[in-house]
Order: C-alpha cells, then structure tokens, then sequence
C-alpha cells in the first residue's frame, strides 16, 4: 500500500503526494494552473502523456506531474517561450535520468535485500523450460 507521505519536487518547491496517478484536477491545483492549460500543454510536450482510464478521464503519473512542474517553472518563472521550453525539456541531460534509475536500483536493492534474484539463474532456467516444450 501506498504511504501518503508527500515527496518535494525541485522546480517549483513543491509537493506532490505519493499516489500513483492524478486527476486533471489534481495535477491542476498541484501545479496552480487551469485544466485547459494541461491540455494544451499535452498538445506542445509531447513528453507529457496522461494515461486515459475507461471512462476517458486523463491520469497523469507521478514523471507527468513532476514534467509539468517544471514546466510551469521555465515559462512562468524563467520566461522561456513554449518554443524554447520544449527545447530545454528535450535536451535536458540524460545524467539525471541515469540519477533517477540509480536511485530506483537502492530502493529496488533494499526491497528485494543486497542478494536479489539471480537473474541470470531464472532466465538459464527458463531456457531450460522452453527447449522442453519444443
């Protein structure tokens, strides 16, 4: 389950809860601007991809918020044009995504303990499984 403890984001200095997704609604008051906004946004980054839930609502994951943040900070704050903030968000370097993932590995290593599954094991195992079958 979940923790409701709220995470900060850097751009903007603000929080964002722990959920897995958000409404347009919610993204709207997180980041203090209208949901006409959001949307044309989506239409200008397109790394700003909401999934759409069955009943056609947009759910915007957590990157989508933190995006969308940071966005709000170049052209609010910065005043980049969408043009010029586009462009930052593309040629953003790719050391903080390595960042990210790292950090995503010491959580995964301090969930599964330092000893994770032997992947390569599994996966010999599994070859194994599938030359039976054939």
């Amino acid at each position: 389950m979940q923790s409701s403890a709220p995470i900060a984001v850097n751009p903007a200095k603000q929080e964002i809860p722990d959920k897995l997704y958000f409404r347009i609604g919610d993204v709207s008051r997180l980041a203090g601007i209208k949901p006409y906004v959001l949307r044309y946004w989506e239409t200008e980054f397109p790394a700003i991809s909401p999934k759409k839930s069955g009943t056609n609502q947009r759910l915007y994951r957590r990157k989508d918020v933190e995006l969308i943040l940071e966005i709000k900070h170049l052209l609010y704050e910065k005043r980049f044009t969408i043009e010029g903030a586009r462009k930052a968000i593309e040629s953003r370097p790719k050391a903080a995504a390595a960042a990210k993932r790292a950090s995503k590995d010491v959580k995964q290593t301090t969930l599964f303990g330092a000893s994770g599954p032997d992947l390569e094991s599994i996966r010999d195992e599994l070859q194994d499984i599938l030359s039976l079958l054939k």
